[in-house]
């Protein structure tokens, strides 16, 4: 075929894209469904000039459209690795994993019931064998949410239901694609009623296969990037080469599935890519990959489109009823999916509840489109498949997503609307009408402070201010009038309206490089789930999940293990790293908190409601400041370490500030500019690497500064570092209970600890130890051990402090000195055999 024609026509198709995205808005249906319509029109008319006498002139064109090299594997190697890797880039992670049971759940559970009942249906109603069947039903069992969630959206749904719905499809495509692959082996192979268990005791040596080649890739092509630090262009070149690389390696030499794969090596660079990139370039790289997946999706859409006239030659009388048996079973299957699994998981606290017309939207959202089509042809380009089973299986599930497009896509706007999923809540509907008012008063003031710094006609000033005055005044009446908002529900929209000036605040510094790529992902994903709990709980939400911001998750228990019991400190090191570095990312957050509370809030709840969400921050922020105090005091010197690259940072933003405004101003030329910013890009790729946090060496600055050891030498400080394991322990926490068999020796760092027996209680702070007298007088415990604030421990036990006990003098004399104190026989401890 001509190198010009096929040019021109893809041109032509990119220029149907961009007409396309204006004309679904103007007719408000879903993207998809107008690429899908014209795809079938050019196919159709393509077939049309190439078949009739009426003129022979655009009979090239023609042929060149039908003779386009479609093929499955183009869709299969080309778009859909790009489809997929932009997703999972795409994804919030952090708040994907808060809801990863219902999204597995979801997605396997869907597509294997999904898959079931349309091929049980169909071979109950057919001739065609069972592999086949069920070959169809993985074929149509994927989904495309992107019209459903993008209505979502627009109607202010619950992030966390359009979030799972999101990870569902991701998911649903990768295990849907693997059984089809399984099933097709079965049909090429000529097994015409296979064994379920066999096609499942293959499906997780594809899924472990694909998942272990795409973490490891992803893994050398993210040490590849930060090697290329300073070459934005090298690291997009990877990134772009991953995907492709993983699914052809995956598929090729593993025999596993390269959807996983693509899938597992797009969650590993989302994940790990953000710490190890400058934030620009993880922005840019981000970028990227939306406008080649925006374009890999239309092409895919309307190069499959353009196959459905053809496929649909052949239809007959009893493949209508085919279309409609794989239809009902598929809408049931759905249906099951929605109206049991779902309300079984919310019951089990596993799942978001999800109201009933949400259920039905997504009931009648699950569009199918070109991954469908594309899993079609690959069956109907197979020289092993029977030609009487390629024929059905084009014919049905072409119609089955010609049905979902033209039937559900164009009414699912219509459904929404009925289902009222589209009117604003009287909370939602009352407030916009208070910030109506506001702003309104906010421009009069502005309009008035513009009008006098200019020479302005005062009759025009006075006419457009009569007319706006009578604008403003309407809108204070509307007010006035629906004025029905109650002090809770102000709490709670001023909470979202708080959360949401964070996320900016975030993203602001995150421009600024205040803060890293991959601690403002933290802090987004923390932002976002304030936002969430705050709007279905209310203000008691809120104040969850800011705890659990800061709360120590069961990684730091995993890494606390390991380094405790098995010596290794990397991942303890790196997760407490992390944290110091995402509390002090959040503190200089919330101290830009307080002007927002002061102005917009106030001016829309008023002066009562701003103190309170005031005094609510002003916890947060305390609370905030408690964990990092004693992370600082657990840790000497690190956390001085984060807060100077800090200030460096800092200063080598306005120095750019301060240099782009010069060139602005003409004051210097662009060679002058060009060679300071590239200083300025070395100074900063030197502070853009974070301090190492050393657990040894910093365990020994802890010991140090214990006045009980401060005479020892720096060997016997060493020593004693080694034999010690660290504790921190939040407020209100047993470390002892009475009648423990633990025989240890605690000191405490930082914090202050409780002791209860009878009716007497003994408080200790910092410097101070318990557990002595228990080893002592080999006697259980008869006190409790409550902290009554964050408190950080060094622990000895038994073994290792008798060791300790009789290799140094100086640990004995100290010792003496803090017993006699207390009243306690130390000759006891030194001498047990007396």
């Amino acid at each position: 075929m001509d190198i010009v024609l096929i040019t021109a026509i893809i041109s032509a198709l990119f220029l149907v894209i961009g007409l396309a995205e204006p004309l679904a808005v103007r007719l408000r249906l879903p993207f998809s469904v107008i690429l899908a319509a014209l795809g079938i029109l050019i196919g159709m008319g393509a077939i049309f000039f190439l078949r009739t006498d009426l003129t022979d002139a655009l009979n090239p064109v023609a042929e060149a459209i039908l003779a386009l090299p479609i093929r499955s594997n183009v869709f299969l190697y080309v778009f859909l690795p790009t489809l997929l890797f932009q997703a999972t880039l795409g994804m919030n992670l952090r708040r994907m994993i808060d809801d990863w049971v219902p999204i597995l759940m979801l997605a396997i559970v869907a597509v294997v019931v999904a898959t079931l009942s349309v091929g049980y249906a169909l071979s109950m109603v057919s001739s065609m064998p069972l592999a086949a069947c069920l070959l169809i039903g993985a074929i149509v069992s994927t989904t495309d949410p992107s019209a459903v969630v993008s209505i979502f959206r627009s109607v202010s749904a619950p992030r966390r239901l359009a979030r799972i719905i999101e990870g569902e499809s991701l998911l649903n495509d990768a295990a849907a694609i693997a059984l089809f692959g399984l099933f097709m082996g079965f049909v090429t192979l000529g097994q015409p009623d296979p064994k379920l268990s066999d096609a499942l005791a293959q499906f997780p040596v594809l899924i472990v296969g694909g998942a272990l080649t795409g973490w490891i890739l992803a893994r050398v092509a993210v040490w590849l990037m930060a090697i290329f630090a300073n070459h934005e262009l090298a690291q997009l070149s990877i990134s772009v080469a991953l995907p492709y690389l993983v699914y052809i390696g995956a598929e090729q030499s593993v025999g596993a599935s390269g959807v996983i794969a693509v899938v597992a090596a797009g969650l590993t660079l989302n994940l790990t890519a953000p710490g190890r990139l400058p934030p620009q370039s993880w922005a840019n790289l981000r970028e990227l990959w939306n406008i080649l997946a925006h374009w890999a999706g239309a092409l895919i859409f309307i190069l499959a489109a353009l196959l459905i006239p053809r496929l649909l030659e052949e239809v007959r009388l009893s493949d209508i009823t085919l279309i409609g048996v794989v239809v009902l079973a598929a809408v049931v299957a759905r249906a099951l999916i929605l109206y049991g699994l779902l309300p079984l998981l919310s019951f089990l606290k596993l799942s978001p509840v999800v109201e009933r017309p949400y259920r039905v939207a997504m009931l009648w959202g699950g569009l199918r489109g070109a991954v469908t089509l594309a899993l079609a042809l690959a069956v109907t380009e197979s020289l092993r498949v029977p030609d009487d089973i390629q024929r059905l299986v084009g014919i049905l599930a072409t119609g089955f997503t010609l049905f979902t497009l033209v039937v559900q896509g164009t009414t699912l706007r219509w459904v929404i609307k009925k289902l009222g999923l589209d009117q604003l809540s009287p909370i939602d509907e009352a407030l916009s009408r208070q910030v109506v008012a506001v702003s309104l008063q906010t421009v009069r003031e502005k309009v008035a402070e513009i009008t006098s710094n200019y020479d302005l006609s005062q009759d025009i000033v006075r006419a457009e201010a009569k007319r706006f005055g009578g604008r403003l005044e309407k809108a204070i009446q509307s007010t006035e009038d629906g004025a029905d908002i109650l002090d809770k529900d102000r709490v709670t929209l001023g909470l979202i309206a708080l959360a949401g000036h964070e996320r900016d605040t975030i993203l602001l510094r995150l421009r600024e490089k205040t803060i890293s790529a991959r601690m403002a992902e933290q802090l987004l994903s923390d932002a976002d789930q304030l936002i969430e709990n705050a709007r279905v709980g209310g203000r008691n939400g809120y104040q969850r999940a800011a705890k659990r911001s800061i709360a120590y998750g069961p990684g730091f228990r995993v890494a606390d293990f390991l380094h405790n019991r098995l010596q290794i400190s990397g991942p303890l090191a790196r997760m407490t790293a992390d944290r110091f570095e995402l509390l002090l990312s959040q503190r200089l957050v919330l101290r830009d908190m307080d002007r927002f509370i002061s102005g917009r809030i106030r001016r829309i709840h008023g002066r009562r409601i701003a103190e309170l969400l005031r005094e609510m921050l002003a916890r947060r922020v305390e609370t905030m400041e408690t964990a990092f105090e004693g992370l600082r005091l657990q840790y000497p010197g690190y956390a001085e370490k984060l807060e100077r690259r800090f200030i460096r940072r800092t200063t080598l933003r306005l120095e750019e500030q301060e240099y782009t405004a010069m060139r602005e101003d003409g004051m210097i030329g662009a060679e002058v500019f060009t060679k300071l910013m590239q200083d300025l890009a070395e100074k900063r790729a030197k502070d853009e690497a974070r301090p190492t946090l050393d657990i040894a060496l910093q365990r020994i600055e802890l010991v140090r500064q214990f006045p009980l050891f401060s005479e020892m030498d720096d060997a016997e400080i060493k020593t004693l570092a080694r034999a010690f394991q660290t504790r921190y322990a939040k407020a209100g926490e047993i470390i002892l209970r009475k009648n423990s068999a633990d025989k240890s020796v605690y000191f405490i760092a930082s914090g202050a600890v409780e002791l209860q027996r009878a009716a007497q209680t003994w408080r200790l702070g910092r410097g101070d130890m318990f557990g002595l007298m228990a080893m002592t007088r080999n006697k259980a415990r008869r006190a409790d051990v409550r902290t009554i604030a964050p408190t950080t421990l060094l622990r000895l036990n038994e073994q290792k402090f008798r060791r300790l006990l009789e290799r140094s003098t100086a640990l004995q004399q100290a010792l003496k000195e803090s017993a006699e104190k207390r009243g306690i026989d130390i000759d006891e401890l030194l001498h047990p055999e007396v």
